[in-house]
C-alpha cells in the first residue's frame, strides 16, 4: 500500500473537495471509507467515471488531498492521470465535472470518454 498526493494522479478542486467532505458528513459514511475515483467500461464514448465512498482494497493507490482520503485502483490510474474533478453549483449546471486531458473524445453528458 503506497500513499501519494492526489495531484500525482488526480486533481480535485477546492470546491469539489468541500462538496465531497460535506457528503461524507451528510451521508454518515463509515470510518475507513474514502472517495473512490475510477472508470468502468460503458457510456456513450467507451468509459464512464466512477465516484463513490468505498473501503480500500489491495489494488488501490491511497491518496490524500486537503484531508480528503482518495482511492484509485492501480488499473484505472492510466485512464485518470492528470484528470481534474470540479464541482459546479449554478443555475445552468450542478454536479461534479470531469476534465480529462487524456480523453480523445467525450460525450455530451460529460460522464463518459474514450482514450
Amino acid at each position: 500500500m503506497s500513499t501519494q498526493t492526489a495531484s500525482s494522479i488526480v486533481n480535485i478542486t477546492p470546491t469539489a473537495i468541500s462538496e465531497f467532505k460535506r457528503l461524507l458528513t451528510e451521508k454518515s459514511v463509515p470510518d475507513g471509507h474514502a472517495l473512490r475515483v475510477g472508470v468502468k467500461g460503458g457510456g456513450c464514448a467507451g468509459f464512464s467515471y466512477i465516484l463513490g465512498f468505498d473501503n480500500p482494497t489491495d489494488q488501490d493507490e491511497h491518496l490524500e488531498l486537503d484531508g480528503l482520503p482518495v482511492l484509485v485502483n492501480r488499473a484505472h490510474a492510466m485512464y485518470l492521470q492528470g484528470i481534474e474533478i470540479d464541482y459546479h453549483d449554478g443555475l445552468s449546471a450542478r454536479g461534479f465535472v470531469f476534465n480529462n486531458p487524456n480523453a480523445t473524445k467525450t460525450c455530451g453528458c460529460g460522464e463518459s470518454f474514450a482514450s
